[in-house]
């Protein structure tokens, strides 16, 4: 443990900070010369905890005993640029390192640098873990507000950039941006021509081929809009790297354009398979007015996951490579090929708990057999898909301050 007493601050010229205390050591061991203690500083910006600068280490005279204390004078050289700035002074050695990282006290100077001078607004010894449960009611809300304000503030780039993802991927081809659409369509007849014709596979009550068609079309319909914002999210980062070595940019708009580009899409097929459900079943149930109950959480878990994966996906490059295969495994543990009934029993009780079967269930109960899904499974899908959206979202934000380093 560390001690300072009769600390005294004086701000002097050149924004610099002269600090001057005793320092005690309240361990149980000798801080010795030979493994160089020594007393630093580390600057940091308060608002966002970015490390800034380190100054210098002003090493020990002599061996230090339990309970002796030694009298320090230490200069702290502050950035010129006006601002809040925040302090840490503590000893450190060659074997542990920082003092203040293994939860021993740290003395903790809160500066405002302005155009004439630096003013002093906080002195405090306190600890590293008292620091945080002190900041974690503002790192809450801070979280919980963050996203949505951030998202608002770029609402016309977002919506600029997914028209224009949209137009782009298939300008230039004969069918043009009809492609988005006739994709995912293809897609569809290729899983019903193997499931519903070659293998024979029939749902429920209903055994007929349409009957299928209908059930595994249903089905599809969240995955898509799922699972194309997750494979691409995991190259989203890189693809576009020379917005995010721009300060300005927000970087984290992008996995967002992703999800939004698959929402589009799979409004576009759920407009069309309600179109072949008048035509098949003569009508539309009512029901289908409770689909926004379906898409929110729909929408906030894949921006959480698509957060999640565009910011991992820069530290570790082999993940473009691992996520079709996985989104493939994902795939075929859902039951939308064949029904939940087929699930494996001991298997079923985890395999159930996947997502994608409640939205892949809840699509189904909604436009083919008339009822809402059960308002057990419907907050339990709601409270998935907003712990993944803010999760998604705080593990990006603490990564993509690496990112022009690494890209």
């Amino acid at each position: 443990m560390v001690g300072y007493h009769d600390v005294v601050v004086e701000v002097e010229p050149r924004y610099t900070l002269r600090v001057r205390f005793e320092l005690e050591n309240r361990s149980a061991g000798d801080w010795l010369r030979s493994e160089q203690v020594a007393l630093g500083s580390q600057i940091f910006d308060p608002q966002t905890a970015l490390f800034l600068t380190e100054g210098p280490w002003l090493a020990l005279a002599r061996d230090l005993p339990p309970g002796a204390r030694f009298p320090v004078e230490i200069c702290i050289e502050l950035p010129p640029p006006p601002g809040p700035y925040r302090v840490y002074i503590s000893p450190r050695d060659s074997r542990r390192g920082w003092f203040y990282l293994h939860q021993a006290p740290l003395l903790v100077i809160d500066v405002t640098v302005t155009h004439e001078n630096a003013i002093v607004e906080r002195l405090v010894q306190t600890s590293l873990r008292r620091m945080r449960w002190q900041n974690f009611p503002f790192a809450l809300r801070q979280l919980l507000v963050s996203p949505f304000v951030e998202l608002w503030r770029a609402k016309s780039l977002i919506a600029s950039m997914v028209r224009r993802d949209l137009l782009a991927r298939y300008r230039g081809s004969f069918g043009d941006a009809l492609w988005a659409v006739f994709h995912p369509l293809l897609l569809m007849a290729t899983y019903f021509f193997v499931f519903g014709l070659v293998l024979q596979t029939r749902f429920g009550a209903n055994p007929s081929r349409t009957g299928y068609a209908l059930y595994f079309l249903a089905g599809m319909l969240p995955w898509l809009q799922f699972s194309e914002p997750a494979a691409r999210a995991t190259v989203v980062v890189l693809e576009h790297r020379i917005f995010v070595k721009k300060v300005v940019f927000p970087v984290s708009i992008l996995p967002v354009n992703l999800a939004l580009t698959g929402l589009v899409t799979n409004l576009l097929a759920t407009l069309l398979f309600l179109l072949a459900l008048g035509v098949l079943q003569s009508g539309v149930p009512s029901t289908v007015l409770a689909l926004p109950l379906l898409l929110v959480p729909q929408i906030l878990f894949t921006l959480g996951v698509c957060w999640f994966l565009a910011a991992t996906s820069v530290y570790l490059r082999d993940l473009a490579q691992m996520i079709g295969p996985l989104l493939t495994l994902w795939f075929f543990v859902t039951p939308i090929c064949y029904p939940e009934t087929s699930l494996p029993a001991e298997l079923a009780p985890v395999l159930l708990k996947n997502p994608m079967f409640q939205l892949v269930r809840g699509y189904r109960q909604i436009l083919l057999e008339g009822r809402l899904p059960e308002a057990s499974s419907m907050i339990k899908l709601w409270m998935v898909a907003i712990l993944t959206f803010f999760a998604g979202y705080a593990w990006f934000t603490r990564l993509k301050k690496h990112f022009p380093d690494l890209v």
